[in-house]
């Protein structure tokens, strides 16, 4: 990625982008059925950057009859390995030579801020997809022990096809997450963006149909839950849905299998996730800023953020300083100018929502204001009962609790419904070890904020998760099935048969 622009050359850049406003269905672009649109927003400004085709049932049924020729025939699913890679390579560089116009797109989108789009999350998407498909060729299956009569093959084939349901806070990375795998397995996949956040989605579907990827292989239907990803979940030739957004929606999905064909589910969805601080912890300004960046990037629109901390008594104090002075360092502000770390949250009815929690009740420590779509950076002190420490605020809010003991602090930490990600901060390596196992969540950091890498799975334990992990060999998993092939090589001459 090449050095950050300033703000006027980012707004140039925003003012020349072609914005696809098409479904992305067998190789090109086309309106929906209906002829109906939805706009699309600028989060920042309440403007209107286009209107998107908004897709309904027949769009699903014509997509996934498409979806499964194109799986059938072989032309992805049964091309060579190394085809299949060197087609999401050639991707991954497009997507590379067309970073800038994505970043702006996808800032402009969703709210996020230029500086994040540009370092995180278009290099990311890019490396994701060249990790996978340089895995294509790399998984091998595998030979059961059996007697000198059989051979026993366990192989892995592609579960076929399936629907990739995105959320709006990652849009890039999450479509990245998902795809890559689900491609390298050889499936055949329906995209369904969120509504609110559409448009990168499509320009990378163009770029895959430039890549080499056949029609049919990769298509992005935009629209509503109920008009496109409910039809998804219901469907009865889609083989598998692969979901990441809230707890309630997941719930749903797992409702649609049940209720149609059994499909393959995996559920990626909410988190109220604890950064547990020790007393004896090390370099308090360090542990702020990782606690500080946990909490507010991206707006805190992150189902892993760092929504808790939960702070032993005796360093309270001190960490809060160093918290709020490195929070302070987290300008709010114009998502196209790059000296901004926080941007607008992607939505009104989203904005209504987070700022519903800074009304009343707890102590506010830092922070608090909202105005126009954009809410500063806000520390909470509150008892372990409130709503501000048990639900998913899903926005720049931090909620303190203060505990007297480690003990405790494992204890608060997995009082909580969900079990996605978590943080201990301690120099004790012993108490390190004993309190990440002791978390319930699929991702424990120590003495750092994050969510491990692209080699590690991601996904999450208790209503956070279900059914499988992103990232890591592990995605692979969830757009497979095993298959047992057994071979007899006894001699036809033998009177035993197996």
């Amino acid at each position: 990625m090449s050095d950050l622009l300033t703000t006027e050359e980012y707004k140039a850049v925003a003012s020349g982008l072609d914005l696809p406003t098409q479904a992305f269905i067998d190789g090109s672009f086309r309106p929906a059925l209906s002829g109906k649109t939805f706009d699309t927003l600028n989060p920042a400004t309440g403007s209107v950057l286009c209107k998107v085709a908004a897709c309904g049932p027949d769009d699903v049924d014509f997509t996934v009859q498409r979806a499964r020729d194109a799986f059938e025939d072989g032309r992805w699913s049964r091309l060579h390995p190394g085809e299949r890679k060197d087609a999401l390579i050639r991707l991954a560089k497009l997507l590379k030579r067309n970073a800038r116009e994505l970043a702006v797109m996808e800032s402009l989108d969703s709210g996020k801020t230029i500086f994040d789009c540009e370092t995180v999350d278009v290099p990311e998407t890019i490396h994701c997809l060249k990790w996978h498909a340089e895995l294509i060729d790399k998984i091998y299956d595998q030979v059961a022990p059996a007697s000198d009569d059989h051979v026993a093959m366990l192989v892995r084939e592609p579960v076929g096809v399936v629907g990739l349901v995105l959320p709006w806070n990652f849009p890039l990375l999450m479509l990245a997450w998902k795809i890559g795998p689900a491609l390298a397995a050889g499936c055949s996949v329906i995209v369904k963006p969120a509504e609110e956040t559409s448009l990168t989605a499509l320009r990378v579907a163009e770029l895959a149909m430039e890549a080499g990827i056949p029609a049919g292989v990769l298509n992005v239907l935009p629209g509503s839950g109920p008009d496109v990803g409910e039809p998804l979940g219901r469907h009865m030739d889609v083989d598998g849905v692969s979901f990441t957004g809230s707890t309630e929606t997941g719930r749903r999905f797992l409702r649609y299998a049940a209720e149609s064909n059994l499909k393959e589910i995996t559920l990626e969805m909410g988190g109220k996730n604890p950064a547990v601080v020790l007393d004896d912890a090390e370099n308090l300004d360090r542990v702020a800023a990782h606690v500080v960046n946990g909490a507010f990037w991206n707006m805190g629109e992150n189902c892993s953020a760092s929504s808790r901390l939960i702070v032993q008594k005796g360093v309270k104090d001190s960490l809060l300083e160093r918290i709020k002075a490195h929070a302070r360092e987290w300008p709010m502000g114009d998502p196209l100018d790059p000296e901004n770390r926080v941007g607008a949250l992607v939505s009104a009815a989203h904005f209504d929502k987070v700022i519903s929690f800074l009304g009343k009740g707890p102590k506010v420590l830092m922070g608090g204001k909202a105005k126009n779509g954009f809410v500063e950076p806000t520390i909470l002190d509150v008892s372990p009962d409130a709503p501000q420490a048990r639900e998913e605020i899903f926005g720049p809010v931090l909620s303190v609790l203060t505990v007297e003991s480690s003990d405790e602090a494992i204890a608060l930490a997995n009082d909580t419904e969900y079990g996605l990600a978590a943080s201990i901060f301690t120099a004790n390596l012993k108490q390190a070890i004993r309190g990440a196992r002791a978390i319930r969540a699929g991702t424990v950091t120590v003495n750092s904020f994050g969510e491990g890498d692209i080699s590690t799975p991601f996904g999450g334990f208790k209503a956070s998760g279900f059914g499988g992990r992103d990232n890591g060999i592990h995605a692979h998993d969830q757009y497979t099935q095993l298959k047992t092939i057994w071979i007899d090589l006894a001699d036809d001459t033998d009177e035993a048969v197996s």
